[in-house]
């Protein structure tokens, strides 16, 4: 396991080096980002194929983040604070009781883009304050993918869906995903 985050950890510094000859879609000319976000729980555990049904289960996040670069696609990494949040009881579950605070570290990757739409995805990791009954630990691992459109030189929209499991590094695994919406401020 210490070899697996090591690993992740260094391909993290080494693509933060952001190649001045390579356009970065996700900031335009700008050199930093910060990031709103909203999205509702669906009930499978990972993103593809589409849920069938909605969960009272929702995900609010803040992410920070700078250009950088990944095998030479634009990029950014990020830090990122979400908060799921849970209530009611639907599906064989007690929502409420998985509304815990994450931290994590993500880098998005730009995979096809122009000068102001793009298309994406990204790994991430990070850890969740306390282990609970659908995901059993406390670290956490992030696979995000997204469309997004940048209105003006600073502001933009993205769409997302967001996947949090612990990467089978424990017995329990149910995952959380959701589907979202996230506005976007360049600086």
């Amino acid at each position: 396991m210490k070899k697996i985050v090591s690993f992740l950890l260094a391909t993290i510094v080494y693509s933060g080096y952001a190649h001045a000859d390579i356009y970065n879609p996700f900031f335009g000319e700008h050199r930093h980002q910060v990031a709103f976000g909203l999205g509702t729980g669906v009930d499978t555990g990972f993103i593809v194929p589409p849920p069938a049904r909605f969960v009272p289960f929702t995900e609010a996040h803040i992410q920070y983040s700078i250009p950088s670069t990944m095998f030479y696609l634009p990029s950014r990494f990020s830090f990122n604070i979400s908060h799921t949040i849970g209530f009611g009881e639907r599906y064989g579950w007690e929502w409420q009781r998985f509304s815990i605070p994450i931290i994590y570290l993500t880098e998005d990757v730009a995979l096809l883009h122009t000068k102001r739409w793009y298309f994406g995805a990204g790994p991430g990791m990070g850890f969740q304050m306390h282990e609970n009954i659908r995901i059993g630990s406390k670290l956490v691992f992030t696979l995000k993918v997204f469309t997004g459109y940048r209105f003006t030189e600073s502001f933009g929209m993205e769409i997302y869906a967001k996947h949090f499991s612990n990467g089978n590094t424990a017995p329990e695994n149910n995952s959380y995903a959701f589907y979202g919406l996230s506005a976007t401020y360049s600086f």
